[in-house]
């Protein structure tokens, strides 16, 4: 699903990204760790189409990222759930998790907020896949931090991706509450042989949910194998590796960069 072979992304003189080397299957729960400013972000920004590497090959799902693809066409491959929900607060969930099929929605019909009945059935059974089918008609706003997590799992997951990128998905979430979103997170994807890969900055979650851990250091792997194989020696150099001078010239040091006929949905109390 993710192929991925000597990817360079620089800003400027400062080289983020350098020659990395990375496969993702499907049905696989990848997890990234590494320090701030290890070129996690950049690597998830580039899968996601919000950054243009400067070499090497990136494929994501069918599309080749490394040549010009337009944001709809990505959408309907690749989901992404955000570190702060990225969710319409006074909208209802459902309609939040709806707004995961607009790439595949006419313009007309997502201005005019029509949905297919096939769109708002699969609506329903991604809410029951995040154990939220009970909240559908309610404002966002009003639900926990961990539910609108999970509502934006759920949203991600009415894209009917091949792949799920996720930021620091549970990073504002108590222990208890971050099990539970990356639990369902891991057995819907499992289940729906979607490509995972997720950003943690927890040891003990990566070990608990990642098929697979990759570590990050000043831009480069530096770790690829199972929880299991995590030991504190992997440990030690993903989160103290010394910095390494890039051979190529003007390579400097690593710094991170400063969802038939149509059907109308209603809205709830307090409009849209």
């Amino acid at each position: 699903m993710i192929h991925i072979r000597n990817l360079r992304k620089s800003y400027g003189r400062n080289a983020v990204l350098q020659g990395i080397d990375m496969d993702v299957r499907a049905g696989e729960f990848v997890v990234m760790l590494g320090l701030s400013g290890a070129g996690k972000s950049t690597l998830l920004r580039c899968m996601n189409g919000l950054n243009q590497p400067d070499s090497g090959t990136l494929r994501v799902g069918d599309i080749d990222l490394m040549r010009k693809h337009s944001r709809r066409e990505l959408a309907r491959h690749v989901a992404m759930v955000f570190q702060h929900h990225n969710l319409v607060p006074r909208l209802s969930v459902r309609k939040n998790v709806l707004t995961g099929r607009l790439g595949q929605t006419a313009a007309l019909a997502s201005v005019l907020q029509l949905f297919r009945q096939s769109d708002l059935t699969l609506a329903g059974q991604c809410l029951d896949r995040v154990g939220l089918a009970h909240k559908a008609h309610e404002r966002t706003e009003a639900l926990s931090g961990g539910q609108m997590q999970r509502v934006g799992i759920a949203r991600a997951l009415a894209q009917q991706p091949q792949v799920i990128l996720a930021d620091e998905p549970v990073a504002s979430l108590d222990p208890q509450t971050a099990r539970s979103v990356l639990q369902y997170l891991r057995d819907a994807t499992r289940e729906l042989g979607i490509a995972v890969v997720c950003n943690l900055h927890q040891v003990d979650y990566a070990r608990e949910f990642g098929d697979r851990i990759v570590g990050l250091a000043q831009g480069r792997m530096v770790f690829d194998g199972t929880p299991a194989e995590l030991d504190a020696a992997a440990l030690d150099t993903i989160y103290h590796a010394a910095p390494q001078n890039e051979p190529e010239a003007g390579r400097g040091s690593i710094s991170a960069p400063p969802a038939n006929a149509w059907v109308r949905t209603a809205a709830p109390a307090g409009g849209l």
